[in-house]
């Protein structure tokens, strides 16, 4: 392969200097960050030998090149660009800086939520078994002793990261904007303190205590901000805002104490008195507003947001919907919301799951079957990107699906105890309303099958076994005898057919290639191989070769076999956001391995509390030169167990 070549050429396409403001890369792609994306002819760089796939995500020109290849194409593109080379995060900082001000505020609506998805996720659980056992108990159903200290705490346990929202939003959103998370956390604790009147008190007692502010100018109500959003985001960015600026000016000797004393203050003033009231007028019109497009007459509102639910996942907006779940579990006591997105999961499912029984490819089958099942646990995009938006049908279809099943949620007047969770779980978030839950389930992933079953028509089917064409050749030819030669040639190649063996890097759960939660590994765009989910935090060298390739990122590694397998083990989803932390490097680039030799150790729990999925992909980037790979060993496995072959 032509480094040099390829790089000139992604230069050439992509608007040469001039259109280029910075340049890094990952374990897999080429990250670009340019100045005007319509002076970049995309297409034709996807076309440049060696370029596995291109997209624009996150304000980056992302080229797909391959573990191995992406370093050297690299360094190259640095030479004939004249870049100078920049780390992920200056990169990043670079995208961003390119992005409209609705895209980075989604993203930094997804940076605050997804890290306190798990706390939220935890209590929304517990709140509906909690609710369950309630109505059974009252109803007669259960004898259940009520008074005990399990079914107390429990009561206690499942509101618990509701009732403290304020502080759990505020300490990730100072993360987010770049301040201190402990400060972040105080002004969540103001916003909650026990002198205020607390907020779910004031529907049936009203207003008990004002105050004046700003010296006598206008009096604002004393009430807690328990289960609001909006305003405690604002609050922690105000506080970001006057933190960072004040460490710019405040004399070293006089920063650690003037900052932290200033910026809670004057942070904490400015919320009581305007950002506060301001912010919850404007939070409560936007969750009042949505609930009437829910509520509109037949379902109607809902009909529309269930079929639209899938293309707001394709355009990476829809973090921001956790703001439109928190607001109405604050208001309603449940949300409508999360139906409406679990109904929308389901039909892209069972779309899926049509064209994977339809299907005659193989190789389509192989993708389908493991991304529907996906798509019913709530994970969307191996189904969405890796075979229904690839055949559009199938995408229309699962809207059609997502539409009809969130208006009956609708009409039944459906809601849910937490958020979250979506696709069959989601029924534990429901178990107050289990009946019609189940029956938007059977909606949705009925009319989606139904639709995608007679609509979608598979354009090309996967050719016979090539050893029974080569006998019904040899019939031809020469008769019996000839099908007894071509038989016995077969079993002396296959015999023949020297087996490689790939042995487990990571103890764990090994997962189809499809079901890896990333739609980029999931597609097999880089290569076929499998996910594990991991038990323990240690990678080990799968086979005997060489290291190709370390990301600074320390989450990912290059192996080249000595039989020439190219391999990357990538650790966890989007975990290059994580800088580094949590990874310690056992090796370096050009270092010798043998199979078992530990490569990488890494912090499960740290990845989980930074919100991202551990799932470990583990790809042959060059699998086009072993057509009869075979996975060996699925579900439970240890380290340096046989888990796939190669011929």
């Amino acid at each position: 392969m032509d480094y040099r070549k390829i790089a000139e050429e992604i230069y050439e396409k992509v608007g040469k200097k001039e259109n280029l403001i910075s340049a890094a890369h990952c374990a897999t792609r080429l990250r670009l960050v340019i100045a005007d994306n319509g002076k970049c002819d995309s297409k034709a760089v996807e076309e440049i030998d060696g370029v596995k796939g291109v997209f624009f995500a996150s304000g980056q020109l992302q080229i797909i090149l391959g573990t191995g290849t992406v370093n050297k194409v690299y360094d190259e593109f640095l030479q004939v660009s004249g870049l100078s080379a920049a780390t992920k995060a200056e990169v990043k900082q670079a995208a961003a800086a390119r992005q409209n001000v609705f895209k980075r505020g989604i993203k930094t609506l997804g940076d605050i939520f997804v890290p306190i998805i798990p706390a939220i996720v935890a209590s929304g659980f517990l709140m509906g078994i909690m609710e369950a056992l309630n109505f059974m108990v009252n109803n007669g159903f259960l004898a259940l002793d009520t008074s005990g200290s399990i079914f107390v705490f429990a009561k206690l346990f499942s509101n618990v990261a509701y009732t403290f929202l304020p502080i759990l939003i505020a300490y990730s959103a100072a993360k987010a904007f770049g301040g201190n998370p402990y400060l972040g956390a105080v002004i969540g604790m103001l916003m909650i303190h026990p002198d205020l009147q607390n907020a779910w008190t004031v529907a049936t007692q009203g207003v008990l205590v004002k105050q004046s502010v700003w010296f006598g100018l206008y009096e604002i109500d004393l009430i807690g901000y328990q289960g609001h959003v909006i305003p405690v985001i604002i609050a922690v960015w105000v506080m970001c805002f006057i933190e960072k600026r004040l460490h710019k000016i405040v004399p070293e000797m006089f920063d650690l104490f003037v900052t932290p004393l200033v910026s809670v203050f004057a942070t904490g003033y400015l919320t009581y008195s305007i950002i506060g009231p301001v912010f919850v007028l404007i939070e409560n019109s936007i969750i009042s507003g949505i609930q009437f497009l829910i509520a509109l007459p037949l379902g109607v509102g809902s009909f529309v947001m269930g079929a639209l639910y899938a293309p707001t996942v394709v355009a990476g907006v829809h973090h921001m919907y956790t703001i439109i779940d928190v607001g109405q579990l604050a208001q309603f006591g449940v949300t409508y919301w999360l139906p409406l997105a679990s109904a929308a999961n389901l039909g892209q499912g069972a779309a899926t799951l049509a064209v994977a029984l339809k299907a005659k490819n193989a190789k389509t089958k192989s993708m389908a079957l493991p991304s529907a099942f996906s798509a019913f646990m709530g994970i969307t995009e191996p189904a969405i990107f890796g075979v229904n938006l690839r055949y559009f049908k199938p995408f229309i279809c699962g809207c059609a699906g997502g539409a009809c099943g969130a208006l009956f949620a609708s009409i039944a007047k459906l809601g849910a105890s937490g958020t979250g969770v979506t696709g069959i779980f989601g029924i534990l978030l429901c178990l107050n309303m289990p009946v019609q839950y189940i029956l938007m389930m059977v909606i949705s992933v009925g009319v989606a099958f139904a639709l995608t079953w007679v609509i979608w028509k598979e354009e090309s089917a996967e050719g016979g076994n090539p050893g029974n064409a080569a006998v019904q050749k040899a019939g031809s030819a020469s008769g019996a005898a000839a099908q007894a030669a071509a038989v016995s040639q077969g079993a002396q190649d296959a015999a023949e057919a020297e087996e490689k063996v790939l042995y487990a890097p990571v103890k764990g759960n090994v997962i189809a290639r499809e079901q890896i939660p990333d739609e980029t590994f999931a597609s097999g765009l880089l290569g076929d191989g499998v996910g594990i989910e991991p038990e323990i935090g240690e990678v080990v060298a799968p086979c005997n070769g060489t290291i190709s390739a370390v990301t600074d990122t320390k989450h990912a590694i290059g192996i080249t076999g000595t039989d020439g397998a190219e391999l990357l083990i990538h650790v966890g989803v989007d975990t290059v956001k994580m800088n580094g932390d949590g990874f310690e490097l056992l090796v370096k680039q050009g270092d010798s391995v043998t199979m078992g030799q530990k490569l990488l150790r890494f912090d499960i729990k740290k990845i989980q509390a930074a919100g991202y999925s551990t799932t470990t992909a583990v790809l042959i980037a060059n699998s086009d030169q072993y057509p009869n790979r075979k996975v060996v060993k699925t579900g439970s496995i240890n380290v340096k167990e046989k888990m796939i072959t190669l011929e």
